[in-house]
Parts: C-alpha cells; structure tokens; sequence
C-alpha cells in the first residue's frame, strides 16, 4: 500500500463528504478509494470512518488522524515544491468563476495564461452560485462580495465600484430619478442570491452611510447574464459592478442612473482551500489572476 496515496484518498474522502464524490474529484473509480481507506484502517488497526448509505463521518480516531494527515501532506508538498522548478507547475487546475467576468474578461485573456504553462490543463466552472471548494474538489474560486467563514484561505483582489443603471426605454417610460425619493415611482430586476436566498436589497451610499430600501420588481433572476438581460430589454433598474458594464454605459445601452447615491464598493477576492497554499499550480494561477483584475476599469485596490 502507498501510505501518502492512501492519507491523499482518506483526506479526500472526508472532504467531499462521501466516497463516490470523492472518486469523481481524484479520477478514480469509487472501488479503488474504498479499497484504499480500508487498507489504511487496516493498516491502523482502527476505524477511521463511519459510513452510512449518505455520507461517512469522522470517528474520534478518524478526526486525530485526518488533522495529523493534513500536516504531512503539506510538508511533503513543502519540501517538493523547493527542489520543483516553480515555473513549470503542470497537471490539472480546476477553477471556478462568475459567469460575467469568466466571458468578458478572465477568458478571452487565458491565451497568455496557458502560453506561460503549457503543462497545465485549465478545468474552468463558472457559475454566480458559491460553490463548496472543499467537497467539489475545486482548486480556486474569484468570489465578489462578503465572503462567509469558511475556512477558506482569501487573497483580497480589491473594491468593486459598482452603479445603478436602466435602459434608455425604461426612461422613457417611468423617467430619470435624481434622488432616492424618487425610487417610490421606479421598479427594478431583482438578483436572488444563492448565497443568502434572498433578493438582494437596492442600496445606496448616503454621508458615508449605507442605505438599503425595497423597490417593486415585477421579475427576478438568479444569474448575471439574465440580470443584465434583463436590464437592456427595460424591464427595470439594476445595480451591477461598473467592471461590467462600461461597454453597454459607453455605448448608451445602458444609463447610469443616482450618480451621487451609488452603491457601496464590493469586495473581489480569489479563495482557496489550505491545503492548496503550497500548490505552485495555484500560485501561479492566483498571481495571474489578481494582476489581470486589478489592471481594470472599475477595481480599485
């Protein structure tokens, strides 16, 4: 038995919650992750995991393993990572994104990414729900907004300016607000958040102070791109990231609306697991990533 291999699939296990997920995130087919952590148990002469037909759990055994097991995972991947040559980080990278910077930014710009490491293979999700790192195996997320405590390490990318906006036609037909007031007479399109499972509150800036109000929407949606359809058919007021929108704002698509009462910053970070700190495949993605936003318009250190 491969003694690391074996602590790699039992760390995994426990992570994904299950080992059928777990099989799906190292490529293995479920027998042989099985077969592994009951070798180990073997090996150990005790019970690691106790399994029922959802999920496995950690026996008292079993969780003062699984923390001594992430120790010595990290030192080796310590000490590899000092005698690798850094600049030639390979294998699989899983990535997951929001949907509008993943297409009108992140993407179009990987070419350079994928010329610098040619040995690395890019799996990219993208998505407007947080995904659990941790369970789906993911490598590194982009997360805007307030970030739960979740354990997740997060290198902060910057502040998010974001605007009211409505298209041309929706002003023609409910008129221009010059103040918050004025919102009373408007509606606007929803963003139902994943995260919380609520529609997000229309806020403003204030004296410095944030203020939130209910306007009436007729639709809500749950994914950007939808919002943002939404807002150029003038079905209603929208408050989004400027990041996003500059193009739509420069061509008039789009109108921002209450430049003196815009929304509070937002806050962009990449996240990641701990385990995936020593990773040079992660690094090197990170890096690239925060120095790609933090060039654009809208994102301020």
């Amino acid at each position: 038995m491969d003694r690391f291999k074996a602590m790699r699939v039992f760390t995994r296990v426990v992570e994904a919650g299950s080992f059928t997920r777990a099989a799906a995130t190292l490529e293995m087919p479920r027998a042989t992750v099985t077969t592994a952590v009951q070798q180990l148990e073997a090996h150990l002469g005790v019970r690691l995991l106790n399994r029922t037909t959802r999920r496995v759990a950690l026996t008292v055994d079993g969780s003062a393993y699984y923390e001594r097991c992430l120790h010595l995972l990290e030192e080796l991947a310590d000490t590899e990572a000092m005698l690798t040559d850094r600049h030639r980080p390979s294998g699989r990278l899983r990535v997951n994104l929001p949907g509008r910077p993943a297409r009108l930014l992140i993407i179009p710009a990987l070419r350079t990414f994928c010329d610098q490491y040619p040995e690395l293979d890019l799996e990219i999700g993208v998505s407007d729900r947080p995904v659990d790192l941790v369970q789906e195996g993911v490598d590194c997320a982009l997360r805007v907004g307030p970030l739960a405590d979740s354990g997740l390490v997060a290198r902060r990318v910057g502040q998010v300016r974001e605007v009211s906006c409505a298209a041309p036609g929706y002003l023609e037909r409910f008129g221009t607000p010059r103040t918050p007031a004025d919102l009373a007479a408007h509606q606007a399109v929803n963003y139902h958040s994943a995260r919380t499972g609520r529609a997000l509150p229309w806020e403003y800036l204030e004296h410095g102070q944030v203020r939130e109000i209910t306007l009436p929407a007729r639709l809500t949606v749950d994914n950007t791109e939808a919002y943002m359809a939404a807002a150029l058919a003038g079905l209603g007021l929208i408050q989004a990231p400027l990041q996003g929108l500059d193009h739509h704002l420069r061509s008039g698509e789009l109108v921002e609306v209450l430049p003196d009462y815009r929304p509070a910053p937002s806050l962009m970070s990449v996240v990641y697991p701990h385990n995936r700190h020593l990773s040079s495949k992660v690094k090197v993605f990170v890096e690239w990533l925060i120095t790609l936003l933090r060039t654009q318009p809208g994102v301020a250190p």
